[in-house]
């Protein structure tokens, strides 16, 4: 609200309106690339998630197409970084798809056998956002350094950003995405880290904002906040906990439900829990829950209803994909949710089954 109705000045502007809100905006970076390991010229913001994975997934094949032409992703991506591949196939680009197994696990032998000398990038999530299974990232920088191929290494990190302990320069990331929502900031604002001496060729043009790489004048508003929520973010060790507990109570109660199964892994991230409300279809289970207060998701929220690839990837029934829901729990989850939740499901197999 200061940064609307007080400092509202343009941070590219001379006028002391808008050195304040250059103060109020290189505040935020710093925030951020503090939570990261990271120096703040290693931050760019961006308008979240998708916009930074296509920078990095653009940005980076374009920048290094002389070297090669060869990228390696995964079947359970964001489609922030699917929709980018095809469009890179599109150009030119040869592009390999690690695929995952019954729980939604790569296997690191698969990177073996896809990193060669003429991959240029390799996008790996370090959190899938539907099922909460962690991907081998750190082993995918050893391996491209062991084959010397020339590849930039980026990771979507916005389901791990503040619920685990998160430092792109230890994982071996040269490029890594972030988003201000996942940790209760406010939609249309996030960051994408930049390795310092890392070259990626921008997608927007103008000003020169965000040194080059995003230009346009940046709301500093949503930075701001996004600063703020990142100051307000607990040690990512103190919450877990708290979290573990949660999911291993849901998972329970769930268990004693006819027919529902579980999707997650067991050592996967325990903010998500991706589970199949047996009988029921996932959009009327999602309403049934609703009205009752409960929110969850079927697949990703960005998916539009559309069938979860990810599931589809992990091999599961057509009937366990169409009934499947994701529930994201965050630092203020309590065990009332996990009951509201439960009754909810328990309730909708007693009735919507028979409807």
């Amino acid at each position: 609200m200061k940064l609307m109705t007080e400092e509202f000045g343009n941070p590219s502007s001379l006028h002391s309106l808008g050195f304040g809100a250059k103060q109020e905006l290189e505040a935020a970076r710093g925030l951020v690339a503090s939570a990261l390991g990271a120096a703040p010229e290693e931050i760019c913001f961006t308008s979240g998630g998708t916009e930074g994975n296509n920078l990095a997934s653009f940005g980076a094949a374009l920048s290094r197409k002389r070297l090669g032409s060869r990228i390696v992703t995964t079947r359970g991506e964001h489609d922030s970084v699917l929709n980018p591949m095809k469009e890179l196939e599109r150009q030119g680009f040869e592009v390999a798809y690690l695929s995952l197994d019954g729980l939604g696990h790569i296997d690191p032998g698969q990177l073996e056998e896809a990193i060669d000398e003429k991959t240029i990038l390799v996008s790996m999530m370090l959190v899938n956002n539907e099922t909460g299974a962690i991907f081998p990232v750190q082993q995918a920088k050893r391996i491209i350094i062991r084959k010397k191929a020339p590849a930039l290494l980026h990771t979507d990190a916005v389901q791990a950003f503040g619920k685990l302990p998160l430092n792109p320069e230890k994982l071996g990331a040269d490029l890594m995405t972030v988003s201000a929502h996942k940790v209760h900031g406010p939609k249309g604002a996030g960051a994408i880290y930049v390795k310092k001496g890392v070259r990626i060729l921008p997608r927007a043009f103008g000003g020169g904002q965000e040194r080059g790489l995003r230009s346009g004048t940046e709301s500093v508003p949503l930075i701001g906040a996004f600063g703020e929520a990142v100051r307000l973010l607990p040690e990512p060790g103190k919450t877990l906990p708290k979290i573990e507990a949660l999911n291993r109570e849901l998972r329970r109660e769930l268990a004693e439900l006819d027919g529902v199964e579980i999707n997650s892994p067991e050592d996967g991230l325990p903010y998500v829990l991706n589970f199949s409300a047996g009988r029921v279809r996932a959009e009327t289970m999602l309403h049934f829950l609703a009205q009752r207060g409960v929110m969850v998701s079927s697949g990703s929220a960005c998916g539009k209803a559309k069938p979860s690839h990810v599931l589809t990837a992990m091999g599961l029934s057509r009937e366990r994909i169409s009934s499947a829901l994701r529930v994201s729990f965050s630092r203020f989850s309590t065990e009332e949710d996990v009951r509201a939740l439960t009754e909810g499901v328990k309730e909708g197999l007693g009735t919507l089954a028979h409807a």
